[in-house]
């Protein structure tokens, strides 16, 4: 049995072609995130992100939500990931939900949110931590932890700003206000915009594109963009030269200059 075939709470999985996909599984709380699924998560990414058959990994929600962010009933019962008193609640964000931002930061491996439907709270900020964005008018996205008199708790302060900038993080984190899916367009929230019928197969093409592509080159090119918003000039251009030297010598660059001397697609090894 390999790896992804096997059962993931609120989680379920599916390699094809060289894409992951990573279903959010827990439709009866629209995809809530919970602490088994953050376990289940972070243990899929990690073990992906070392697999040289998966090249992308796309992450949607089960059914017509992205995620609902949190669990409204667990926070009220005060169960699950909302447990104990502050101290404790602090502990648990740090050793549970926030292992997916660090997780997904640390990721090589370019990852593509198919917002299927609303991103609220949490799922929100995980739509963010994503490289890449697609959905459709069914897609909504909501920074609306105000609205419950809480502040985002796993990074969503971090990731916002940096998609969308200051100014309109600042308004969706004070105001707490949905945005549409061609809203979200605009904004930045979303890279593409397409027809609701046609999102997965346009999910699994963007996909195909980026997998087609010598996958070394992908990861480097997707770790430094990561340093470069975090980093001075003279680091990222030491950074630069050193994956390019690594790059410039590998198996599928010289495949890829052949490709296009004789204008025809090649099947890269990764090497």
């Amino acid at each position: 049995m390999s790896f992804y075939s096997q059962e993931f709470t609120h989680l379920s999985v599916l390699l094809k072609n060289h894409v992951l996909w990573v279903t959010l599984h827990n439709p009866e709380q629209s995809n809530a995130i919970s602490l088994e699924m953050v376990d289940s998560l972070v243990r899929v990414l990690k073990f992906a992100d070392f697999d040289p058959e998966v090249r992308v990994i796309v992450l949607k929600g089960e059914g017509t939500s992205f995620c609902a962010g949190g669990d409204i009933k667990a926070m009220q019962n005060k169960t699950g990931m909302f447990a104990g008193e502050s101290n404790e609640l602090r502990m648990r964000y740090i050793h549970g939900i926030q292992q997916i931002p660090k997780c997904i930061e640390e990721l090589s491996t370019p990852v593509v949110a198919m917002v299927n439907g609303p991103a609220i709270g949490a799922g929100c900020d995980l739509a963010m931590m994503c490289d890449l964005r697609i959905g459709s008018a069914k897609s909504k996205f909501g920074e609306t932890f105000v609205k419950l008199g809480l502040v985002p708790g796993d990074g969503g302060t971090f990731f916002l700003q940096r998609i969308i900038g200051y100014s309109k993080a600042m308004q969706m984190s004070l105001t707490g206000d949905l945005v549409s899916g061609e809203e979200a367009l605009k904004w930045g929230l979303l890279n593409y915009l397409v027809d609701e019928a046609s999102l997965e197969a346009e999910t699994e093409m963007l996909a195909s594109r980026i997998a087609a592509n010598p996958p070394v080159a992908v990861q480097m090119t997707k770790k430094a963009m990561k340093m470069a918003y975090l980093n001075d000039l003279s680091t990222i251009l030491d950074v630069s030269a050193a994956y390019q030297g690594i790059t410039q010598r590998t198996e599928d660059h010289f495949l890829a200059l052949q490709a296009m001397k004789d204008k025809k697609s090649v099947d890269y090894q990764g090497r």
